[in-house]
């Protein structure tokens, strides 16, 4: 069941007000991305593998670039899925809106590559670079 199958649920309208504390689990909450240069080469790709053996880290493309998605919670997020300090929040959770978020679309949806962890990474590396198995080997 959605979270937009719920509120319709509990006949609930959905606002922007009201929004963040209908959202199961917070989810723009509990993850940070970081925007990363365009990997081109074996060793960009090789540097971006090794930033996936870490806990918690994921990667993905979409119509902005490359991103890091490092899935750890605000920690002020309250259990009723409301901001603890929103008085004095950060300006970046300022400049957020929730008008179109994921709590009416999943944010995979647009996502054009994503890699889930270490091993969906390396899977593209070798099927993208002929080479990738032997780079660490001289020629």
């Amino acid at each position: 069941m959605t979270d937009l199958d719920k509120s319709a649920e509990i006949n609930v309208e959905v606002t922007s007000d009201n929004k963040c504390g209908l959202c199961e689990g917070s989810k723009c909450c509990n993850y940070i991305t970081q925007g990363i240069d365009t990997p081109r080469s074996i060793d960009e790709f090789d540097t971006l593998l090794w930033q996936l053996t870490h806990r918690n880290v994921q990667a993905y493309k979409d119509e902005d670039g490359w991103f890091l998605l490092f899935y750890t919670s605000c920690q002020f997020l309250q259990s009723d899925g409301r901001c603890g300090i929103y008085a004095t929040r950060p300006q970046m959770c300022r400049d957020y809106t929730n008008d179109y978020c994921e709590y009416d679309a999943p944010a995979e949806e647009g996502f054009e590559l994503f890699f889930d962890g270490y091993q969906s990474l390396l899977t593209y590396c070798q099927k993208r670079f002929k080479r990738w198995d032997n780079r660490f080997t001289s020629d």
